[in-house]
């Protein structure tokens, strides 16, 4: 960690967060919270750990 304020230490953290909104959440709608909690759950287990390619390993 660096000094308070530093953009690049979120950085990661946003990256994942703005992938996960953009592949899932804003593509689906869902009717509780239980429903989008298992779908989340479902695409970071199933599909962005084990399938899905990053970057840094292209």
């Amino acid at each position: 960690m660096s000094a308070k304020g530093n953009c690049y230490d979120n950085a990661v953290a946003k990256s994942f967060f703005k992938t996960l909104k953009t592949e899932l959440i804003y593509q689906n709608s869902y009717d509780s919270k239980i429903d989008a909690y298992k779908s989340v759950f479902k695409y970071i287990e199933a599909f962005y750990n084990t399938n899905r390619r990053h970057s840094y390993l292209q």
